[in-house]
């Protein structure tokens, strides 16, 4: 990767980020849309303490709203953009012009990724600040990990998954029909407790989501007995974003499907 194609990137990351904040939509879906969920989850089950030398009940909320913005701001946002970009023949022109395709989709995934990291910040900040939840220092090495993988893995399969979206207007329904039901069973509003059905669990064990939650909770709760380096999560993480990056290599379209 040469000084130039790096330069690229950078400006075509600007451009990116600046387009998403422009965007009141797909700013609200990535940014606010986590946050209410957060306030709306501990005004509904409040934030006592879990047992009586803590944590309170937000620490659990937490992380699985920071595996919600991931998603959104990867899997969603980078389908809905690419869809659009296809649809709209921008993807067409630009293979047509002197810019190096990755770097034009390199763009979308260096903004996913700042995203991805503002979210975490700020939902951890919140979480301390207003909720008064802790985050265990000696796991911060393992949640960015976690995040990294994540944002690539749910990257992969945003780009996947714009192989069966048909047009632009398409997208949003599409995406949301799979991700919301999947929320529910993969510890996204609310972590799977002993009550939890097995098959609930069982569903969720198979998709990344609830790996990419399960994985970040290690950082917020001191009463886990789980390895803060959770490689299995890791690993069946991995193994969806590797699946995606094949379709991505063998079917991705630059032009519109009609």
């Amino acid at each position: 990767m040469s000084s130039r194609g790096l330069r690229q990137l950078a400006a075509q990351t600007r451009v990116d980020f600046t387009l998403l904040w422009r965007n009141p939509l797909a700013s609200f879906f990535t940014v606010v849309l986590p946050l209410i969920f957060l306030f709306v989850l501990t005004a509904l089950f409040g934030n006592e303490l879990v047992t009586p030398v803590g944590p309170r009940l937000a620490s659990r909320f937490v992380p699985g709203i920071i595996a919600l913005s991931v998603v959104q701001a990867s899997f969603v946002n980078l389908a809905v953009v690419t869809v659009f970009r296809r649809e709209t023949s921008i993807l067409k022109r630009v293979r047509g012009t002197p810019i190096r395709p990755w770097v034009f989709m390199g763009g979308l995934v260096a903004t996913s990724y700042a995203v991805i990291a503002l979210m975490a910040v700020l939902m951890a900040v919140i979480g301390w600040a207003v909720y008064d939840v802790d985050l265990l220092w000696e796991a911060v090495p393992g949640l960015i990990v976690t995040l990294v993988i994540g944002g690539a893995v749910f990257c992969a399969l945003g780009l996947a998954f714009t192989n069966v979206v048909p047009n632009e207007t398409s997208g949003p329904p599409f995406l949301n029909l799979v991700v919301l039901p999947l929320y529910f069973v993969s510890d996204v509003y609310v972590p799977a407790s002993d009550d939890t059905p097995r098959a609930i669990t069982l569903i969720g064990d198979i998709f990344p989501i609830r790996h990419l939650a399960v994985a970040l909770q290690r950082g917020f709760d001191p009463l886990t007995d789980d390895s803060l380096w959770p490689v299995t999560n890791w690993l069946v993480m991995a193994a969806w974003g590797v699946a995606g990056a094949l379709v991505v290599t063998r079917w991705f379209r630059w032009t519109p499907r009609d």
